[in-house]
């Protein structure tokens, strides 16, 4: 590697060529980066006390395979952004000049043969610059003056006008201004492939990670390592329509997810998402019998159903509507398990029907937990991870086994659950209440209603000034009855009248025009042959539509037989029961005591479980997160956590670390008065969080 400074101007001239290989990104810059770039070249300018102005290096690949040509052909690997702005500046600056009536020491002629253009050369060769793609394009029409390309890139193009312009606005002198440039210092680092690993000095050059995306350093890393001709057909047939189909990576962070769940896939663990890179290169050395060809490949097959996920692109109609269906949902975490499956579809693995049923296996799966308000925490890991429990010789049987048997945190909600938090669930408020109406609307219907135009009526107004005629057809509780099931599903519907039915009493919101017996929707027609609406009738609807969404979302049927099969905990083990009988410190006031603190600890969640010990009682989900010791004036109370991780700014707690104590975790406290209650369930919330956060 050789390094040395020199002045920009004199780097640039002489017949050589600098190429942008097609692994490197667009080009970028914004206009705010080009106006800083103009104002260090407008100082340098004007300031006659600056001698020189340092803007960044350029790294290229001097000799060894490239040199092909009578034009010595430099390949960039850093500092193109700043070669095409510098580029783009020169020939605004050219413009300027050749459209001046003021005397200039230096011509527009001038600047392009000795700056943008190998005169002497044809064709390609002609060009000092050579991007990619579009932006090849782009800056080529603009140096040989011609029309722009009909897909022209925007960026280029911006940037050079943004120059046309400044230059215009300033009306400094233009010799000035060429002396502004010519202050202009770089690095110019030139590397020999025969000797130098141009990876590891790109990326070293890229440490930082603010410039490139993990998008980036991902090409960069697969297609730099191949001889030219390589590059240039990997690129083509994969990588290049890859980009096309993620919208040009102009947002890198889709890809930057698709390989997240790419790498979750392949290797069973989710990588962070600022690591995606480092991990992919630790899978890349892994496949030792893989070509870069086929890891490509493989990626490209890949990348096609994420997009179908991400875009619902997928042209049977059947399956993409179940991916609107996942995708209005919002649960990204679990595309690792969809793209196995779709790719298990695509390698027909799997039937078009099988396909459907995982795809609405897993829709049912995320919108009962979510009704039932079970914790999300675990999601992603459950999806990383859940492939591995399915027998794929036995595919729909063994999936379905395989949900079914996600337990605690993670379980699947029956119908039972499903059906109760239904009814109490405050729908209005629910994120996914637009979604929830319409599956409840089209279910089994051939003729889909559009639910977006349409908005959510609360049967019984909002208003809390209630009509009288609402107050006597709610009869004595009213308010209470308001309060209670306002939001709630009984009492929502879908309508395009809701400003005409407003506060009105039922019977009008019933039979005025646009109503509820004058609406063409499922959902209003019960409500059409009402002649009240009381909390008989809230909860009576309330019920229909529940028993409706277990049929919608339905819960799998599978054979006890068939899950023993799957299970992994099908051998019996006897081990000794024990009871509140066993803890004889429970009585009177310390059981009553206990009692409302084991109901404040089982109410956090559903998937909570109690289970008496010899010498304590034990609640838990995933393991232990607070255990209580009954004592005769006292509960001691342990937290599954570190004592560095508690936070208790009364002060309570103590470290037992080590200390020899019933219970699990480090933390204790002690608890003698239902008035400490609440500051106790303030510390116990902090074990069952930590627990699921760390799952």
């Amino acid at each position: 590697m050789k390094a040395v400074e020199t002045n920009l101007l004199k780097f640039l001239q002489g017949t050589k060529q600098f190429i942008i290989p097609i692994y490197q990104r667009k080009y970028s810059w914004t206009i705010s980066q080009c106006r800083q770039l103009w104002n260090d070249i407008l100082r340098a300018a004007e300031d006659e006390k600056i001698k020189g102005h340092f803007v960044g290096s350029i790294v290229y690949i001097e000799r060894g395979l490239y040199q092909i040509s009578s034009v010595p052909q430099l390949l960039v690997i850093d500092g193109q952004q700043r070669m095409t702005t510098l580029t783009l500046f020169l020939l605004a600056l050219g413009k300027a000049i050749e459209e001046s009536d003021q005397p200039c020491d230096i011509t527009r002629r001038k600047i392009m043969n000795y700056y943008l253009v190998n005169n002497d050369e044809e064709g390609d060769q002609y060009h000092k610059l050579i991007l990619t793609k579009s932006d090849k394009d782009t800056l080529i029409s603009l140096t040989s003056k011609k029309s722009l390309p009909e897909e022209f890139s925007q960026r280029v193009y911006e940037n050079y006008n943004f120059f046309i312009d400044s230059i215009k606005k300033s009306e400094i002198d233009l010799n000035k201004l060429f002396q502004g440039i010519a202050k202009l210092i770089v690095v110019d680092i030139s590397l020999d492939r025969d000797h130098d690993n141009p990876q590891l000095i790109f990326e070293s050059l890229n440490s930082t990670g603010l410039d490139l995306s993990q998008a980036d350093l991902i090409r960069n890393f697969v297609l730099m390592r191949l001889e030219p001709k390589e590059q240039a057909e990997l690129y083509t047939e994969y990588w290049y329509p890859m980009e096309r189909s993620f919208g040009n990576l102009n947002d890198s962070n889709l890809f930057d997810r698709f390989m997240r769940d790419y790498l979750t896939v392949k290797m069973g663990k989710i990588p962070n998402i600022q690591d995606v890179y480092t991990v992919f290169k630790d899978y890349v050395y892994q496949q030792s019998e893989q070509t870069v060809n086929e890891i490509v490949e493989d990626i490209y097959r890949f990348s096609k159903y994420f997009v179908k996920l991400a875009f619902q692109t997928e042209k049977d109609k059947n399956i993409n509507q179940v991916l609107v269906d996942i995708n209005a949902l919002k649960v990204d975490v679990s595309y690792p398990f969809l793209l196995e499956v779709y790719d298990d579809y695509g390698q027909q693995k799997l039937s078009k029907e099988d396909f459907i049923t995982i795809l609405e296996l897993v829709e049912a799966y995320v919108f009962r937990r979510s009704i039932c308000g079970v914790p999300t925490n675990s999601l992603n890991k459950t999806f990383a991870t859940i492939s591995k429990e399915i027998d794929k010789d036995n595919y729909m049987e063994s999936a379905i086994a395989a949900f079914l048997l996600q337990d605690s945190h993670r379980r699947f909600p029956k119908n039972e659950e499903f059906i109760q938090e239904s009814l109490v669930k405050d729908v209005y408020n629910f994120r996914n209440r637009n979604y929830l109406l319409r599956k409840l609307e089209n279910f089994n219907r051939k003729e889909i209603v559009d639910i977006e135009s349409y908005t959510i009526e609360h049967i019984m107004p909002q208003n809390k000034n209630l009509s009288s005629e609402w107050r006597e057809s709610l009869g004595i509780s009213w308010e209470e009855i308001h309060n209670t099931y306002l939001h709630r599903l009984g009492n929502l519907t879908l309508t395009r009248y809701n400003s005409e039915l407003s506060d009105k009493p039922f019977l009008v919101k019933r039979e005025m025009k646009g109503g509820f017996a004058d609406s063409p929707l499922r959902l209003n027609k019960e409500l059409g042959r009402l002649d009240v609406w009381n909390e008989d009738e809230i909860t009576k609807r309330a019920r229909s539509l529940a028993d409706l969404a277990v049929r919608v979302w339905k819960y799998p049927q599978i054979s006890d037989e068939v899950i023993s099969k799957y299970s992994k905990n099908n051998s019996k083990v006897e081990t000794v029961s024990y009871t509140i009988a066993d803890h004889p410190e429970l009585k009177g006031e310390m059981l009553a005591l206990y009692e409302e603190l084991r109901k404040r600890i089982s109410n956090l969640d559903s998937s909570v479980r109690m289970e008496y010990k010899k010498l304590y009682v034990a609640f838990k989900t995933i393991t232990n997160f607070v255990d209580i010791v009954p004592q005769k004036s006292r509960l001691r109370i342990s937290l599954n956590m570190a004592f560095r991780e508690i936070k208790d700014p009364q002060g309570i707690c103590k470290d037992v670390s080590n200390l020899g104590r019933w219970g699990n975790g480090d933390v204790e406290f002690s608890l003698s008065s239902v008035n400490e209650i609440e500051y106790a369930m303030f510390l116990i919330k902090q074990s069952f969080e930590k627990q699921l956060d760390d799952e």
